[in-house]
């Protein structure tokens, strides 16, 4: 499935969870990295006004559907796709890593929120090593020189898997820029993934998962900041809409 965003077009091109464990583990049995970004309503408004993000998208490995909406559209257009939010990313390629021997990485949230999310992967995972950990200061810039320091660590630090907890479009920023300066790694971008491992955040329960009701849950524990957020996606729904039913009759 494919969006026009404007600004370019975002491919789903891993429609399903068991192609996307074997894409990263095919790509890091030969020593190669990758970039992951998990596409959403919000990340499609951030898309048609930033050009810097849609460069990082365009650079993407591989992009899977993160959000009902999302499911729904690939649905709508007859390339159906399943969904798959970072955080439930996170613990499966968590045990493929550990299987695989291959070391991983946190990068993001705060100090406090790392170490209790590598915390609970050691214990949810036999044999995971964590090897590198770091929360960048406020200010952070994934384009500036402090960055491209990050990434050259996460590559000397031996970790092939590396989770990135920025939040769009700084992780997916990262990331791009993480295929060029260590170029060994997979990177994962999970959002608040790290938060809610570690309990810094709570995330819905899960009927309101299953009910396909987290964005409420989301916008009533932060209205303020989430419901415009909410109101911008609602507002580009009939377009994507529209853009689906096309792809639909041109099957």
């Amino acid at each position: 499935m494919r969006i026009d965003t404007g600004t370019g077009t975002v491919g789903i091109n891993i429609p399903t969870r068991d192609l996307l464990w074997q894409a990263v583990t095919d790509r890091l049995d030969r020593g190669n990295g990758f970039a992951l970004a998990t596409v959403n309503l919000d990340h499609l408004v951030k898309l048609r006004h930033d050009r810097a993000f849609a460069r990082a998208y365009a650079g993407q490995d591989f992009v899977v559907a993160d959000g009902r909406p999302i499911v729904w559209l690939s649905r709508l257009s007859r390339q159906p796709v399943a969904l798959m939010p970072g955080s439930d990313l996170i613990l499966p390629l968590a045990r493929i890593a550990a299987k695989e021997d291959w070391p991983i990485a946190l990068l993001g949230s705060t100090d406090a929120a790392l170490a209790g999310a590598a915390e609970a992967l050691v214990a949810k995972v036999p044999g995971l090593r964590v090897v590198h950990c770091f929360a960048p200061p406020m200010g952070f810039d994934p384009e500036g020189d402090a960055a491209a320091a990050a990434l050259k660590d996460i590559e000397t630090s031996g970790a092939r898997l590396c989770f990135l907890a920025l939040g769009a479009p700084k992780q997916e920023i990262l990331a791009l820029r993480g295929r060029a300066l260590a170029p060994s790694v997979g990177f994962v971008s999970i959002g608040a993934g790290l938060d809610f491992l570690s309990g810094h955040q709570r995330r819905a329960p899960k009927l309101m998962r299953a009910l396909a009701l987290e964005w409420l849950w989301r916008a009533l524990s932060s209205p303020k900041r989430l419901l415009p957020r909410y109101l911008a996606c609602f507002a580009i729904l009939p377009g994507l809409i529209l853009q689906a039913w096309r792809q639909r009759r041109a099957r």
